[in-house]
């Protein structure tokens, strides 16, 4: 038999959580006797010193900083279990929430849309469009259910899902294609980079070559691809965005040799699979698939 209850351990998590007894209470909406019965027990039972006062402030002990350390994990994976359990009682989902990032072929995505919605016209839709570790944060904060990633959640299920190239390009009359050679890293530093700035709100990340003297920095790529259509500068922009301008050549690649090319590697990541209610589980098996068979098709 356990020595310690599940909600005793969310009231010590309350506890250190927001600062004191007084505070948990307030927070939790319960007596600060019984949470401080609930804390007591657990020292008792376990035989251990959780808190030592320093000055007017509770102070975890080492024992009670390991026992915290559990108690967290223990806690989200019975939130978890709930979660789970009120999906299967529940059915269909109301709503379904994902974070996209931008380079992803959009396409591919309204084709996995229209028939899980044409059979629930009910449930409703919230599609986010992220830029570099945006969906990743969003995830993270449980803003969104499922997230098309190039920044893989790190504990989380995630599943290789598209490759995709990145070009360098500039307006076919930019300075830099009037060169009768191959460029290098050198030549671009002389010239305007146009960088899409990350969409997330606490760690931006950078990715690719940044180093060009001057900068312009843009929130979404399609202001960079018009920019750079405009002739104002260069970038490495997605293939799956700029194929009919390549075509038309209003976007012409830079003479960089093999060093024109990139590739960028989403993810389908989620927190939990078995958290996901049917309906977003079923448009994640509908993109593998769907993207397993652009892959086929490219490589036959």
């Amino acid at each position: 038999m356990l020595r310690v209850t599940l909600e005793q351990w969310r009231m010590l998590l309350a506890v250190v959580d927001h600062g004191g007894f007084n505070q948990a209470s307030k927070v939790i909406h319960k007596s600060q006797s019984s949470i401080h019965h609930a804390v007591s027990k657990i020292e008792y039972g376990l035989g251990v010193n959780l808190f030592n006062v320093v000055g007017r402030k509770l102070v975890l002990t080492e024992q009670g900083e390991t026992l915290y350390r559990r108690a967290q994990y223990l806690v989200s994976e019975a939130n978890k279990i709930e979660h789970v359990g009120r999906n299967l009682a529940s059915g269909v989902e109301s709503e379904l929430r994902i974070a996209v990032d931008s380079i992803f072929p959009s396409q591919n995505l309204y084709c996995v849309l229209e028939p899980i919605f044409k059979s629930h016209p009910e449930v409703r839709l919230e599609l986010i469009e992220t830029v570099l570790s945006g969906s990743r944060e969003l995830l993270e904060q449980s803003k969104v259910d499922l997230a098309i990633t190039g920044q893989p959640v790190k504990g989380g299920w995630n599943q290789p899902l598209l490759d995709v190239e990145f070009i360098a390009v500039s307006a076919p009359n930019h300075a830099l294609q009037k060169s009768k050679r191959k460029l290098t890293y050198e030549d671009l530093k002389t010239y305007r980079q146009i960088v899409v700035r990350d969409s997330a709100k606490k760690v931006e990340a950078d990715d690719g070559w940044l180093e060009a003297e001057q900068r312009w920095t843009v929130s979404n790529l399609s202001t960079s691809i018009q920019l750079i259509r405009d002739g104002h500068g260069f970038a490495w922009l997605p293939e799956t965005l700029i194929g009919d301008y390549l075509k038309d050549g209003s976007l012409v690649p830079l003479p960089l040799g093999d060093k024109s090319n990139r590739t960028a590697h989403l993810f389908l990541s989620c927190i939990d699979w078995d958290a996901l209610g049917p309906m977003t589980q079923e448009m994640a098996e509908l993109l593998m698939k769907m993207c397993q068979r652009d892959l086929d098709k490219r490589v036959a």
